[in-house]
């Protein structure tokens, strides 16, 4: 994507009809009510951007945009890092942002976003953004981000079980998304987040709390 940089003075022009869209200063009175409260600067935009997106029945759209743009970062070092260094001046990439967006087919509300981020210097935030969004969307959809953190790979039957434990804690019609990852360093148990709930069963935890009162007592 890095021959896309090519400046394109129209749309940077452009610019400040584009982001006004998310000015928290002016769009914050109009906008539609997050499924799930989001917080910081990413959940500024992202909540900016969901409200924007779901008037235009676009949520879909734009999901599938920023993924493709994390695709882009990801297989692009070129591309990520001249998005990520704070030294390249905005122009330029808006400039950039520009050429992604046309190579890769985004909507109009995924560009204004990017070029607001671009004027605003939080361009940083993008992955942060994409993340937050991405969990609005998976609250619109009824679905409870879960992780589960074991100290190694756990067979079928064990996820099974876990997966029934879980659904306890959900409500109504809302679905699971579970995501599933291994630290050795738990030594054995697992750390296991439903939504904004947390539960670290793991015996790192206990052992460091044991230490914790040795060291108390002695």
């Amino acid at each position: 994507l890095i021959h896309f940089y090519k400046r394109d003075r129209i749309m940077a022009r452009n610019l400040s009809i584009l982001t006004r869209q998310f000015s928290t200063s002016t769009a914050n009175r109009a906008l539609v009510k997050t499924p799930v409260p989001v917080y910081g600067i990413e959940g500024r935009y992202s909540a900016a951007l969901f409200s924007a997106a779901n008037k235009k029945s676009a949520l879909e759209t734009v999901e599938a945009d920023l993924k493709k743009l994390q695709g882009a970062m990801k297989s692009d070092a070129r591309f990520n890092q001249f998005l990520m260094d704070p030294t390249v001046k905005t122009n330029l990439k808006i400039d950039g942002l520009t050429g992604a967006s046309k190579k890769l087919g985004f909507n109009d509300l995924t560009k204004n976003l990017l070029f607001a981020l671009a004027e605003n210097n939080r361009v940083g935030y993008l992955d942060a953004v994409v993340s937050s969004y991405g969990t609005l969307m998976a609250a619109h959809r009824g679905e409870v981000v879960c992780s589960v953190t074991t100290a190694k790979a756990l067979d079928a039957n064990m996820k099974k079980e876990i997966e029934g434990a879980v659904k306890g804690f959900l409500k109504g019609n809302e679905k699971a998304l579970i995501s599933w990852s291994v630290d050795a360093s738990l030594v054995g148990g697992m750390v296991i987040s439903v939504g904004d709930k947390f539960c670290d069963m793991s015996m790192s935890s206990k052992l460091k709390k044991y230490s914790e009162l040795i060291k108390g007592a002695a």
